[in-house]
């Protein structure tokens, strides 16, 4: 009996069928991500994934939650390489982490960042668990915290507090996805990663 169809009799077919999805997105982005081929990895037969998934789009959600958990592990690891926040420099300079993990993370996980941020869906499920990394947080709560950081030390009036993850994460994703598939797809690594820097520190000071 093949691996994956042991696990599926002790009720893991989920779980396998979502690494089964990460892996074709990590390979091609969310559309890649088919029913078929899915329970073809996992060892299944087609029929086997609506115990589970009503439909390929609830797979490729649950996909992208798992991606989001992925991009949230690449933040923490920046993150562990900057000193907690103790003033105002240090919270700024883990705000700087967060988005220096994230553009790393698109830069070397592209289908899995295209899974993670391109799959549409609603804030009110930014901090559900399937989206947290090791350390337990989504990348939007891994950005939430590094502001509240800010407006603890004085860096960010808390009356400029609110939306501010928006404005941030909005300069960072923009850069991200002109990489990726836009006008600036051709730059060479040190230009991309000048850039990337650059409007990172624009985000910080702007905010």
């Amino acid at each position: 009996m093949s691996t994956a169809r042991a696990t599926y009799r002790h009720g893991d077919l989920r779980r396998s069928l979502i690494e089964a999805g990460v892996e074709l997105a990590r390979e091609g982005g969310p559309d890649a991500v088919v029913l078929r081929e899915a329970t073809r990895r996992a060892g299944v037969s087609p029929n086997a994934a609506y115990r589970h998934f009503a439909d390929r789009a609830e797979l490729v959600d649950a996909v992208s939650d798992a991606a989001q958990g992925a991009a949230a592990a690449a933040i923490e690891a920046e993150l562990d390489s900057v000193p907690a926040a103790t003033g105002v420099e240090s919270a700024q300079e883990r705000l700087r982490a967060v988005g220096i993990g994230y553009l790393r993370f698109a830069r070397d996980e592209p289908g899995l960042f295209r899974a993670a941020f391109g799959v549409p869906g609603g804030l009110e499920r930014a901090f559900v668990s399937e989206k947290a990394g090791p350390g337990g947080s989504s990348p939007f709560a891994l950005l939430a915290g590094t502001l509240d950081d800010l407006v603890r030390f004085g860096a960010l009036p808390e009356e400029r507090r609110p939306g501010a993850e928006l404005l941030a994460w909005s300069a960072v994703h923009g850069l991200a996805m002109l990489v990726l598939e836009g006008p600036l797809h051709d730059l060479d690594e040190q230009t991309r990663t000048m850039a990337g820097r650059r409007v990172v520190e624009m985000a910080v000071r702007g905010i």
